[in-house]
């Protein structure tokens, strides 16, 4: 391959990647347009005068339901639905479908359980929880020797054979 042929391909690449970006830059320029398009449309629905709000129409029945009607003992009537039935094939694509979102959800809530930011964060607290209950144990152990010692100065007036009986804890 010569030099030549080379640069010819080198070009042609180029001129590829320009074709491909300026496709790419007119369709995003075409749906910018189309957008902007919309958005004024919108606009000037918004910015249009309104007019008078239409009146009620006025029945002589009524009203289904009112919010103050005192003393009136009719319940409003609720609409039961009506199932319809499924075909097999129906009922096998919503049994499919539901399982692979519950699978998904599961597979999302452990990967996020199992990470090592979550993991960290549980072996933090576990550590700190063990300290406050080993904290916690040995202050009780010493409120609970304090207590047995003032007994014992307490008793010491008394005789021994009669407190064998006695709890200490």
């Amino acid at each position: 391959m010569t030099t030549e042929q080379v640069w010819w391909g080198a070009a042609g690449a180029v001129a590829l990647v320009a074709l491909v970006l300026s496709a790419l830059a007119l369709g995003r320029a075409r749906r910018a347009e189309a957008r902007a398009a919309a958005l004024a449309v919108r606009v000037a629905v918004l910015e249009s005068p309104v007019s008078a709000a239409p009146q009620p129409a006025v029945d002589d029945a009524p009203a289904t339901f009112v919010i103050t009607g005192m003393g009136v003992d009719e319940a409003p009537v609720a609409e039961v639905p009506v199932a319809r039935p499924l075909d097999g094939r129906l009922f096998a694509d919503v049994v499919a479908r539901e399982s692979v979102v519950l699978a998904a959800s599961w597979t999302h809530g452990l990967r996020r359980a199992l990470s090592p930011a979550s993991r960290n964060r549980i072996r933090f607290e576990v550590r700190q929880e063990t300290r406050r209950a080993t904290r916690q144990r040995r202050a009780e152990t010493k409120q609970a020797l304090r207590e047995f010692r003032a007994r014992e100065r307490a008793g010491l007036g008394r005789d021994v054979r009669r407190d064998v009986g006695e709890d200490v804890a």
